[in-house]
């Protein structure tokens, strides 16, 4: 194989590399049962926002303009590497810069983590790959290219406009194709704290009247009153940070849920909390937090839950931060005056189960 036939070998692979990596940024994954992408880009963005750029620090102001533009800059490397227009003294070693940016920033996240575990998003939900399967995969891209800088034949006359248009399209088609909402801002503490204080003032007055009691041949009885007071009241009442949700969602024995309406393991879980409730009587009540994704299949969701419980809807990135760094859906929250007893979250080892959550709330 000749030297210009090994260039275009490596090119296209490379090339390849780069546009499979941006396709799977804007993707939600596989369709089901079909060998297809499920395009989603605001979502896959958004997401990707969240759980990587976010936890670098980055600012919920400053990620969305730099995950499209990323996006955008792997778009256009992977079609100029296709192209012969300043291949060799700018398209090459840009591509060899930002591999070099990738490989550095996995390996301090794989140090800090102190592990190999989670999704890189390298490929997004596309293809899951770890820290250090990426670092692998980006070494091996950077050879590559060397390779093809050392074979590749000077660039001839070039025209510097085609990188210049070809770069601002694909970053203008990223902003284009997942517009950025306006961020929206609630607050975590509403009416509820008034409420909240009466039950504390409450439980702080039950136990004091007990205590002030005369100590005679009752005082045992007393005790034992005291503590059964405690014991139905439940845990000393705090703020969880969801009454911006819901304002009685601190009261009592609550289950908050993190769904998104297409997500399978989240209607399973949904009809799951359904028989539950079916069950016992006293159940703790069911309330719903929806990411905006998909919404029109929230009627189906509940059809199939076998019942519609209460909910709200809201965008992509305060759904991802409210869930937590590092959770996933189906994302369940058992709650008794506003202390967060259990979290479920995924579908992994912390996945979501029935019999276990029956058992803490009523101490089987």
């Amino acid at each position: 194989m000749n030297k210009k036939n090994i260039s275009w070998t490596l090119r296209i692979v490379i090339a390849l590399l780069f546009i499979v990596s941006a396709i799977a940024k804007i993707s939600k994954g596989w369709i089901s049962d079909f060998p297809f992408i499920d395009f989603s880009p605001y979502f896959a963005i958004s997401t990707f926002e969240v759980k990587q750029l976010l936890t670098l620090g980055f600012s919920e102001a400053v990620a969305p303009y730099f995950s499209r533009i990323l996006i955008g800059i792997e778009f256009a490397l992977g079609f100029l590497l296709l192209n012969n227009n300043f291949l060799k003294r700018i398209t090459i070693p840009a591509t060899i810069g930002l591999l070099v940016v990738f490989i550095i920033h996995l390996s301090y996240v794989t140090f800090l983590s102190g592990g190999n575990s989670g999704n890189c998003g390298c490929f997004g939900e596309l293809i899951p790959m770890t820290p250090i399967e990426a670092i692998i995969k980006n070494i091996i891209a950077v050879g590559l290219l060397v390779w093809l800088w050392k074979i590749q034949e000077n660039d001839k006359k070039s025209n510097f406009w085609i990188l210049t248009t070809v770069t601002l399209a694909c970053i203008l088609g990223l902003f284009m194709l997942a517009p950025m909402k306006a961020a929206t801002t609630s607050s975590s503490i509403d009416s509820n704290e008034v409420v909240l204080t009466d039950t504390i003032s409450q439980v702080e007055d039950t136990v004091q009247v007990a205590e002030i009691k005369p100590v005679d041949s009752s005082k045992v009885k007393v005790e034992k009153n005291i503590e059964e007071v405690k014991k139905e009241v439940g845990p000393k009442p705090v703020f969880s940070g969801y009454s911006e949700f819901y304002a009685d969602i601190d009261n009592g024995k609550k289950i908050l849920c993190f769904f998104v309406p297409g997500c399978e393991h989240c209607r399973d879980a949904a009809r799951d909390l359904n028989a539950l409730q079916k069950k016992h009587k006293d159940f703790p009540q069911v309330q719903i937090v929806f990411m905006d994704e998909e919404a029109e299949k929230i009627p189906d969701f509940f059809k199939y839950a076998g019942k519609q419980f209460p909910y709200k809807v809201i965008d992509v990135i305060p759904f991802w931060t409210k869930l937590g760094s590092g959770k996933d859906t189906p994302g369940i929250v058992y709650l008794h005056n506003g202390n967060v007893i259990k979290f479920y979250d995924g579908i992994a080892e912390n996945a979501f189960n029935s019999k276990a959550i029956e058992k803490v709330i009523y101490k089987k």
